[in-house]
């Protein structure tokens, strides 16, 4: 069913809009006193989204209302204090605010023709980011879905560069006949990376995967020798530990011969933003890096930024102007994987100019603190952390397999909290990740009271 039959129907097309703030409001208010992952009922209950598609439509409200009450219900409070799962940030008011504004404008976010206001504000916001993370100035910056696009964006970007200076073609060309291209990275890269090996054609049993340290570091002494024609690829932040590369001396033993150096910065990147940065030093030395705003920054899912050192070849990789959208090189169409896309820079723009560099460096040495004090209160607690806690990761287990099975399932099921089980050196362990702005020490006591009284049963 159309909106309306009247186009100028504002009043109906605003109460709608209206409807689904309102809400959109209810469900923030009542942050923290749902569950934290939705009950078995709620779950049962989105059945009632299985209906037939109805050849007249249904009323515009009625909708809303369903998504309302069946999907609100059973969504998961990531957006909450108490939810440790994946490394996901709460987004911040003025994110989502301003992700509702830019979604009032509907404008396509590929070009200046397409939106001069999108085009304007995202060129700003990519300036900041490369000012706050202190990486180099001119870089080329994509705002795109997630790092798992951004690695594929930039490892394209990187093997059109190596094949270049060996002198293919590759854009004109194709790879049947090209020179083989090298792959180095972490025996624990994450797996958006290994996706992005595997979508690219990189055969997983070419890849030179190097072997790590007990914290889950490349060891540099186990880094082969590398030429022109290889991709080194690191990690700033691994996704259990929360641990760094030992960028200095990688750098020192590669940089002059490698083609390309890669860092997956996904969460780690931000610590760069505060007291942390020491563990990044040597980072400014790559020539890409990834990174989320839906992570730490704190803004809305689909949110993440791709940065390129040689503009020239980040364009020169994917541009994609036609004849009917011609723009200029630094457009976001040119510089991500999308043509048609929305100005995800925004919200990173919007968290930006609220918090400031101040702002910014609290999140991450918050959230590092309170992993901190839930690992000194784990460890009170009888439980093994399993990790030096160097950022916002906690790893650890109970005393043994069954038990750690046991109480992330009695964790889960509790509605007071939520995280996720891992696997740490072929044993099961859990992995508490705090990203929120909205955690405090109270919820950090309240987790590990939760988690003492379940070792206790």
């Amino acid at each position: 069913m159309l909106p309306s039959r009247d186009p100028h129907d504002r009043p109906a097309e605003l109460a709608v809009l209206a409807d689904a703030d309102r809400r959109a409001q209810d469900y923030v208010a009542a942050i923290g006193s749902r569950p934290v992952y939705p009950s078995v009922h709620a779950r049962e209950a989105l059945s009632g989204f299985d209906e037939e598609l109805s050849a007249a439509g249904h009323d515009e409200r009625s909708t809303i209302a369903l998504l309302d009450e069946l999907g609100s219900a059973a969504a998961v409070e990531s957006n909450g204090a108490r939810y440790f799962g994946f490394v996901v940030g709460a987004t911040l008011p003025v994110a989502a605010a301003a992700d509702r504004l830019v979604l009032a404008w509907d404008n396509t976010a590929s070009t200046p023709l397409g939106s001069p206001a999108t085009s304007a504000i995202e060129a700003i916001a990519a300036r900041w980011v490369v000012e706050v993370l202190d990486l180099p100035r001119d870089s080329a910056v994509g705002f795109s879905t997630s790092a798992g696009a951004g690695t594929v964006a930039i490892l394209a970007t990187a093997r059109q560069h190596v094949l270049a200076q060996l002198g293919w073609d590759v854009a004109r060309r194709g790879l049947t006949g090209a020179p083989p291209v090298r792959v180095v990275a972490s025996e624990l890269a994450h797996v958006v990376v290994r996706k992005a090996l595997r979508v690219l054609g990189f055969g997983s049993d070419l890849v030179e995967w190097v072997r790590t340290d007990e914290y889950g570091r490349i060891d540099p002494d186990a880094l082969p020798a590398v030429d022109a024609s290889t991709i080194v690829i690191l990690q700033a932040g691994e996704v259990n530990t929360g641990e760094f590369d030992p960028f200095e001396p990688i750098m020192q033993k590669v940089r002059a011969s490698a083609g390309w150096i890669h860092v997956d910065g996904a969460f780690g990147l931000w610590a760069r933003a505060s007291r942390l940065r020491p563990l990044t030093d040597g980072i400014d030395r790559a020539d890409s890096w990834t990174v989320d705003g839906h992570k730490w920054l704190n803004t809305p899912y689909d949110s993440a930024v791709s940065i390129v050192r040689n503009r020239d070849a980040a364009n020169a990789a994917l541009h994609s102007d036609a004849t009917y959208a011609p723009s200029t090189d630094d457009a976001q169409k040119n510089l991500t994987l999308e043509f048609s896309r929305r100005a995800r820079g925004i919200p990173i723009w919007a968290a930006l100019r609220t918090l400031g560099r101040d702002g910014v460096a609290e999140l991450v040495e918050n959230s590092t603190a309170t992993a901190t004090r839930i690992a000194d209160g784990l460890r009170g607690a009888g439980y093994t952390v399993l990790n030096r806690v160097v950022l916002n990761q906690v790893l650890a287990r109970a005393g043994s397999a069954e038990e750690t099975a046991r109480i992330v399932a009695a964790a889960q099921a509790s509605g007071h909290t939520w995280f996720g089980a891992t696997v740490w050196r072929g044993e099961p362990a859990f992995r508490i990740s705090v990203s929120s702005w909205r955690t405090r020490a109270e919820d950090a006591d309240a987790l590990v009271e939760l988690l003492a009284g379940l070792a206790r049963a």
